[in-house]
């Protein structure tokens, strides 16, 4: 259903580049090159903003293109670095991924909170993002892991509002009924399930890479954690689909008939 709050969308004009510099990246696929943690990539200009960013797919860095860092980084340059801050602090190394990931579970959160079949635990919702909130003053200091499974749980709980009673998952196969089926973490991998009925499916952490879902009816699928990397979502409907990312579209594949949540839009290579 999308992500609504400004605060939570990466803003590259308010960022002085920092998943440019802060990650490590191996030459492959995915990048055109090997760069070190802590080193500004470079293709990144003195003024924090990507020398090809328009050609980034073609130029051998795909991987920058499906990276989302739900607004971290314009947080940390406003609230940690200020004015004269450094994009090579050492403390970035630990601070930018852990409030990455902070970043993320708020969005989740705020997403949660917009849904009316989830309202009772709108409450629960708050106090979870209220919570997060303030571990992010304390990042990277903090448990994530145990903050990640707490707000997990509560997320699962506001999506079977959603999505309703789950049910054993049938044989996944192309134009199969697997409505409100759970298939968390199901390993399928170029699976064949064109025209698939897949409505309020679990598909939480789900390998989808390179699977065929032409014209699958995924809405109000839970798909949070799921890898979308090479499939084919052409003509698929994603309305209402649950945590779905603008980073998981980007590593997908589409086009002009593909249905999404708003405020998603169809990824520019998609056309």
């Amino acid at each position: 259903m999308g992500v609504a709050r400004a605060d939570l969308r990466a803003d590259c004009a308010s960022c002085v580049g920092l998943c440019c510099v802060v990650p490590a990246f191996a030459r492959s696929a995915d990048f055109a090159a090997d760069k070190p943690a802590g080193t500004p990539c470079p293709n990144l200009g003195a003024d924090s903003r990507c020398g090809i960013h328009t050609e980034l797919r073609r130029s051998g860095y795909a991987g920058c293109v499906v990276y989302d860092c739900f607004g971290a980084g314009q947080w940390i340059t406003r609230e940690v670095l200020g004015p004269d801050g450094s994009r090579t602090d050492p403390r970035l190394a630990t601070l930018f991924p852990a409030v990455r990931d902070l970043h993320e579970l708020l969005a989740h959160l705020a997403e949660a909170q917009t849904w009316d079949a989830a309202a009772a635990l709108r409450p629960a919702l708050a106090d979870a993002e209220a919570e997060v909130r303030a571990a992010r003053a304390r990042a990277p200091e903090v448990d994530l892991d145990a903050l990640r499974a707490e707000v997990s749980a509560l997320l699962l709980a506001a999506g079977e509002k959603v999505r309703g009673p789950e049910r054993a998952a049938g044989r996944p196969r192309p134009g199969a009924d697997l409505r409100h089926a759970n298939l968390r973490g199901a390993m399928l991998l170029e699976a064949r399930l064109r025209g698939a009925d897949l409505r309020a499916a679990n598909l939480r952490g789900a390998l989808l890479v390179g699977a065929d879902l032409r014209s699958a009816d995924l809405r109000e699928a839970d798909v949070i954690g799921a890898d979308l990397r090479a499939a084919d979502l052409r003509g698929a409907d994603l309305r209402g689909a649950l945590f779905l990312t603008a980073a998981q579209l980007e590593s997908a594949r589409g086009d002009t008939t593909t249905r999404l949540p708003a405020p998603l839009t169809h990824p520019g290579h998609w056309a």
